[in-house]
């Protein structure tokens, strides 16, 4: 590590602020994601202020050092893994709510808030920001806008990328730009908000956003229905949303995620389904839509239909849900999550055909999907001490997102490309695509100092 380059990010920033121990800097080495090579960085530093992140980007491109951008970490595709020449710039610490307007419906925040805390904030105002990953409780807003990340309620209320309205960002050589707005419309120029929005840091470091809001819902109710294939699960979802239904989440489990989240939490799920569909209302008479889409998930063959009768019900089956994850991580140790995407009528040929992919690799992959926007979480089991189920782990979860991209989707809905999906990305754009992406960046980051090696 070169002095030159600590003395000068310790002249403009405060004491506690540049991180140089190797017992701490090797904490900030990667995200979640399996599979994905990384370095204890150089050094980590803690910004509190934009102007203290200018300094670090000044620095960086002075002395030609990458900069890796970081939230909590919780990421699943090593966006944030650090090599050894690298500064790690984390902005957990930059983690102000500035702002709550209910008259304009917006919140002004710094990036290192995590989603729980703002939403429990704007609650407190009547309002509501929908995008909820499974990590909310950890994962930053800056995270979530650096992987356009969704969640449970994306159904009916759409992902960040939606609500994500103006940010100010340190562009690589330090300088200050805004983008975007306050105002609920606007059309001037080339929507760089947008663009920002999913590009892992690669662009530019966000250090303030103005999100919209909405209007808290009524509480929701949740129905669980049970199916004996995966097939008829998909084939349900299909007929509630083309019957006009607009569930506040849609969520599906396969018999392998069911069993595990019965194993780790003792839910008292019911085991014998092969899959478990779970369906939310906030609206204004929720007992009367569940009413509906009970009625076509037992016209679809469901074996059985259980509507919550109150809300400690409902959120006793949402806690399943969100327990997935956590719960396929206990069956060998180590997962590799996936995050194929594909139209909903294709559901059912996904979950199908990862179940075949499974059998044929002999390892335990449980699906748990956003079904109401075609956006699975195949979740590769395996242990990560045993060379050949690491090896079979790994191509299955390549053929999964073959068979993604074969079914019409895309290799990532939410979760982001990192170092995991760096040859899927350049397989899904084509040649065109993938030039006039490195264009962009070029345009913005011509030294490559902003997350190198990572999308592309």
């Amino acid at each position: 590590m070169s002095s030159t380059l600590v003395d000068r990010l310790r002249a403009g920033l405060p004491d506690g602020a540049v991180v140089t121990d190797p017992a701490i800097t090797a904490s900030y080495a990667n995200d979640m994601a399996s599979f994905c090579p990384a370095e204890p960085p150089a050094v980590v530093v803690l910004p509190r202020t934009a102007e203290e992140v200018q300094h670090v980007m000044r620095t960086a491109t002075e002395l030609r050092v990458p900069v890796v951008p970081q939230g909590a970490r919780s990421g699943l595709s090593g966006a944030a893994n650090t090599s050894a020449d690298c500064i790690a710039l984390s902005l957990v610490k930059m983690d102000r709510i500035l702002e709550v307007n209910p008259v304009d419906r917006i919140a002004v925040v710094e990036p290192g808030v995590i989603n729980a805390d703002l939403s429990k904030a704007v609650l407190a105002e009547g309002l509501f920001y929908p995008p909820d990953p499974s990590s909310w409780e950890m994962c930053t807003i800056g995270g979530n806008i650096g992987t356009a990340s969704g969640g449970l309620c994306c159904v009916k209320y759409g992902v960040t990328a939606e609500y994500v309205l103006g940010l100010e960002v340190v562009l690589a050589d330090g300088r200050l730009m805004s983008t975007g707005r306050r105002t609920a419309k606007g059309v001037a120029g080339y929507d760089l908000t947008r663009l920002f929005v999913g590009s892992e840091g690669s662009l530019g470091i966000v250090v303030k956003a103005v999100l919209a809001l909405r209007p808290a819902p009524p509480p929701q109710l949740v129905l669980a229905a049970e199916f004996d294939s995966v097939r008829a699960a998909g084939a349900a979802v299909c007929e509630i949303m083309s019957g006009g239904h607009v569930p506040s989440m849609l969520e599906l489990m396969d018999r392998t995620t069911v069993r595990a989240v019965n194993s780790f939490a003792q839910m008292g799920l019911p085991e014998s389904t092969e899959a478990l569909l779970i369906a939310a209302f906030d609206t204004a008479d929720p007992a009367a839509d569940l009413a509906a889409v009970g009625a076509l998930c037992e016209a679809g063959g469901a074996s059985q239909v259980v509507p919550a009768e109150d809300q400690a019900e409902s959120e006793l089956l949402l806690q399943a849900r969100r327990l997935s994850l956590t719960a396929l991580e206990q069956v060998k140790g180590t997962t590799m999550i996936d995050d194929v995407c594909v139209p909903r009528s294709r559901l059912g040929d996904l979950m199908e055909g990862v179940e075949a992919i499974a059998g044929k690799h002999a390892l335990t992959i449980g699906v748990v999907a956003h079904a109401g926007d075609g956006n699975t979480h195949p979740t590769v089991c395996f242990d990560a001490a045993d060379p050949e189920e690491s090896r079979r782990a790994r191509e299955s979860f390549d053929e999964i997102m073959a068979l993604g991209l074969e079914l019409g989707g895309t290799i990532t809905g939410e979760h982001g490309v990192g170092v995991l999906k760096k040859e899927w990305l350049a397989r899904e754009l084509g040649p065109v695509g993938l030039e006039m992406q490195r264009a962009v960046k070029q345009a913005f980051d011509p030294l490559n100092l902003l997350n190198p090696g990572k999308l592309f």
